[in-house]
């Protein structure tokens, strides 16, 4: 395991780079009670890697699959709302390493899309800490080399797309770590000083699909309507013929 950081890395996070684990997610949360500060695990390969909603999560070598662990006194609420700041600093990252930013978008609640397909994922779980404190973990995934074909994911989804096929850019899953720890160091600073004003608008500029018909499916419902905002709460809000709705939580189609 490799845990020196180097020279670009934000001060105050550890950083971990291991060959194999089951899930950076599953070694985050073991580790989450010894760690020192917030800290970056990033595991070349994992064996079993998971999406949002419990899915397996495949993933060739060569991609990218890193947790942060950090414990926040937020509550639960405003921890959430750490997929925005995730989702902008992948955004910036992904500008970083290709020199674009035409190709990317961000998909609510928390896909990163090249091209309109999907090439990125976070997945935010949490725990109780000691001192009424949140232990949040933000799990990220990037098809920097290869992504799952198109009979691997739901049906209706976005199709999966991968750094290389689509820009001809390739990365390192430690190069692009580096890149993520700093944006979301930035990012995680201006939600701390000005909360959640300014992420909201920035994620907005770079939204995928807003004013356009979508739908939105959570377990046995789906709705159909314009995708009008995000809200202060990280809601999606959806104009539908029986009126404007508030989302918390789903999937949503184009």
């Amino acid at each position: 395991m490799s845990t020196n950081p180097t020279a670009n890395w934000p001060h105050g996070y550890g950083r971990q780079v291991l060959a194999t684990c089951d899930s950076t997610l599953s070694e985050a949360a073991r580790q989450a009670s010894g760690l020192a500060g917030p800290t970056w695990i990033l595991s070349h390969m994992q064996t079993a890697g998971r999406g949002r909603r419990g899915r397996a999560w495949a993933m060739p070598m060569g991609n990218f699959a890193a947790t942060l662990a950090v414990r926040l006194p937020d509550p639960p609420e405003t921890v959430a709302l750490r997929s925005f700041v995730t989702a902008l600093a992948l955004y910036d990252a992904l500008v970083a390493a290709t020199g674009r930013t035409a190709p990317f978008a961000l998909k609510w609640p928390n896909d990163v899309l090249l091209n309109g397909g999907k090439l990125a994922g976070i997945l935010l779980e949490s725990a109780a800490a000691q001192g009424g404190d949140v232990q949040l973990f933000i799990g990220v995934g990037v098809n920097l080399v290869g992504a799952p074909g198109k009979d691997e994911v739901e049906e209706g989804a976005v199709p999966p797309v991968d750094l290389v096929s689509e820009t001809g850019v390739r990365v390192t899953p430690e190069e692009f770590l580096d890149l993520l720890a700093a944006a979301f160091n930035k990012y995680e600073q201006q939600f701390q000083t000005y909360g959640f004003a300014p992420i909201r608008e920035a994620w907005l500029a770079r939204a995928a699909r807003l004013g356009e018909t979508i739908r939105a499916r959570t377990g046995n419902q789906e709705w159909h309507g314009t995708f009008e905002t995000v809200d202060e709460r990280g809601n999606l809000i959806l104009v539908t013929a029986a009126g404007r709705m508030a989302i918390p939580a789903a999937d949503v189609f184009f």
